[in-house]
């Protein structure tokens, strides 16, 4: 039998204590995006996407040893949009 005063039990599963105001105003913060085009960072895939450059392409160049646009946050790999942007008009072949 389940202890009915329980506050984590197996039927809570799914459930949520915010009420309906807090869940419509939490929907609209998430709807709000920073457009790519203003964002410092871009991740891999939205920087494959704002440059028509494939995600193992753009991972490969992060790796080289001087990659002028590559930020490291802990493990994880981000590309600095504006430094990104020169180095693509810089080169002619990548």
């Amino acid at each position: 039998m389940t202890n009915q005063n329980a506050p984590y039990t197996s039927k809570c599963i799914g459930r949520t204590t915010f009420g309906s105001k807090e869940n419509e105003s939490f929907s609209k913060r998430e709807e709000e995006k920073v457009p790519i085009h203003l964002k410092m960072t871009l991740t891999i895939k939205e920087a494959a996407e704002y440059s028509n450059i494939g995600i193992n392409k753009i991972d490969t160049m992060l790796k080289q040893p001087n990659c002028p646009f590559v930020l490291f946050v802990g493990t994880r790999k981000l590309v600095k949009r504006k430094e990104f942007e020169e180095f693509i008009q810089r080169e002619v072949v990548i």
